[in-house]
């Protein structure tokens, strides 16, 4: 499981590979300084987050709340043994007054919507904007090896800067009209 934190209290591995900002996007999130390719034609491999945090379903809630806060990260896919993911935990899941010796077992999510790791961001995006989900999960052959957050599609588009080709020209007709 490359790239696969095994235990929520495994040190975190280096960030995204080329990344120059020593760091700090190694715990799902964005340092915004990523020099990674990134245009409309990117795969989810180039987009996501590799260096992935999980839990396990033995984890408590009070655990998973405080790595969450600590961390500030929104969402923690839960793996089995083999690193297959079998739920997700998300900060609105963790605001209630559950009590903190709690497995997170009992809280997560068990429907996990995932996409493959080199399928085009329009997939993950596809699945996102359907289940109108802030999180999508990155599998290669059922193992976690990623995540994707609504936040790095928008640096995607943000990136992109967006100009127009032809920009509408003037009418030399006096007084007409737009159709």
């Amino acid at each position: 499981m490359e790239g696969v934190r095994k235990s929520i209290m495994e040190p975190a591995p280096e960030g995204h590979p080329g990344c120059v900002c020593g760091g700090e996007c190694r715990i799902n999130g964005s340092c915004g300084r990523h020099e990674l390719k990134r245009d409309m034609n990117a795969t989810v491999d180039e987009l996501m987050v590799p260096s992935v945090i999980v839990g396990q379903e033995c984890n408590s809630v009070g655990e998973v709340r405080e790595l969450m806060e600590t961390k500030g990260i929104h969402a923690l896919p839960i793996v089995s043994g083999d690193g297959q993911a079998v739920g997700i935990v998300t900060s609105t899941d963790i605001l209630g007054d559950e009590p903190a010796d709690m497995p997170v077992s009992e809280l997560m999510s068990t429907k996990v919507y995932t996409v493959p790791r080199y399928d085009g961001v329009h997939i993950a995006a596809r699945v996102m904007r359907n289940h109108r989900l802030h999180h999508v999960v990155v599998t290669e052959e059922k193992k976690v090896v990623g995540i994707v957050s609504s936040f790095d599609l928008l640096k995607l588009v943000e990136d992109h800067r967006f100009t127009m080709k032809n920009p509408p020209a003037e009418s030399k007709r006096k007084g007409a009209r737009r159709k």
